[in-house]
C-alpha cells in the first residue's frame, strides 16, 4: 500500500517568502499526521486540499521554534472550523505539554471572545497531549506510528518518527545527526525524510552564528549515509539550509548521490512523493 508523502514547509528559521517553515505532511490509510508545524502550515496544508479538521495526530519532532511556530494556529483554527470540535491528538518529546499550555495561556483572551460570540462554541479548544519517549507505538486509522530518540543536543529531548502502513514504511527524522535511535527506525524503512544543511556552503559563511548549526545538524551527505547504511529506498530531504531557488536543487541531488544510490527527493513546498512497499 501507498504512503503519500508531501513537503508543506521545506524552510528554516530563516523567513522566506517561497518556503514555509517545516512541516511534512503523510498521509496512510485513513491517517493525514502532520510531523511538525512551522511557520504558514495552515496556508500550506490548504494548498495540498485538507484542513485542520482534517488532521489526525500532530507529530513534533522537537520544541525549536521553527517547527512548532504555527502550532497555536492549527490549535485555534481546527477548534472554530470544525463542527462539531474534535480533540486535536499531539505527540511530542518530553517537555511538549508544558509548551502547549503555555499556547493556551496566549489563545486564553481569543478563546474567551469567541466562546462569548458564538452560541455553537461553549468550550474550549480540547487538546490531547502525549510525550514520547523511545520505543513507544500509537495505532490511527491500521496506520502505526513507532518513536525513538534523535540527536540535536542541546535540544533535548528530540524524537524522530516511524509511520508504517500495509509493509510499507517511512521515518521522518527531524533535526538531528547520525545516531542509533535514527537507525532504528530507519532499518528494513522504504522512506526517509531528513532534514539537512549544506555543511560545505554554512562553513565558508563568516558568522558564528550559522557555524553553530554545523554541529547538530546532519549534512546532506550524512543524510544520504544514514539512508545507505539502513538500506533506505527513497531519502527525501527538506528544511534546505541555504534554500535554493525554485525548480533548482540538483547540486543537492549530486551531493547526496555520492553516499547513497537509492532514489533522492528534493524540491519546492508542497513537493509529493509517493512510497510504496519494498518487493520482498
Amino acid at each position: 500500500m501507498a504512503i503519500g508523502i508531501t513537503l508543506l514547509g521545506t524552510g528554516s528559521p530563516l523567513p522566506d517568502p517561497l518556503r514555509a517553515g517545516p512541516s511534512t505532511l503523510v498521509q496512510a490509510g485513513g491517517a493525514n499526521l502532520l510531523v511538525d508545524a512551522g511557520r504558514g502550515v495552515l496556508m500550506r496544508l490548504a494548498a495540498a486540499g485538507l484542513g485542520p479538521g482534517q488532521i489526525t495526530a500532530v507529530l513534533i519532532t522537537h520544541l525549536h521554534s521553527d517547527h512548532l511556530t504555527d502550532l497555536n494556529d492549527v490549535i485555534t483554527t481546527r477548534w472554530i472550523t470544525s463542527f462539531p470540535a474534535t480533540p486535536l491528538i499531539i505527540l511530542g518529546p518530553p517537555g511538549t505539554a508544558n509548551v502547549v499550555d503555555h499556547l493556551m495561556a496566549m489563545l486564553s483572551a481569543d478563546i474567551s471572545y469567541r466562546i462569548h460570540h458564538h452560541d455553537d462554541l461553549t468550550d474550549p479548544p480540547v487538546v490531547h497531549v502525549t510525550e514520547c519517549v523511545a520505543g513507544m507505538k500509537f495505532e490511527f486509522d491500521e496506520v502505526t506510528v513507532s518513536i525513538d530518540e534523535t540527536d540535536h543536543r542541546p535540544v533535548e529531548p528530540s524524537i524522530g518518527f516511524r509511520i508504517d502502513h500495509e509493509g510499507a514504511g517511512v521515518v521522518l527524522a527531524g533535526d538531528t545527526i547520525p545516531c542509533e535511535g535514527l537507525d532504528r527506525l530507519c532499518s528494513g524503512a522504504d522512506a526517509l525524510v531528513h532534514t539537512a544543511i549544506r555543511a560545505d556552503i554554512v562553513a565558508t559563511i563568516p558568522m558564528q552564528r550559522m557555524q553553530d548549526i554545523l554541529d547538530y545538524h546532519s549534512s546532506v551527505e550524512q543524510a544520504a549515509q544514514t539512508a545507505q547504511r539502513c538500506g533506505v529506498g527513497t531519502l527525501i530531504l527538506t528544511h534546505y539550509v541555504p534554500a535554493f531557488a525554485p525548480g533548482e536543487g540538483q547540486d543537492w541531488r549530486d551531493l547526496a548521490a555520492t553516499e547513497f544510490t537509492g532514489r533522492i527527493e528534493v524540491g519546492d513546498d508542497l513537493h509529493h512523493v509517493t512510497v510504496t512497499a519494498a518487493q520482498p
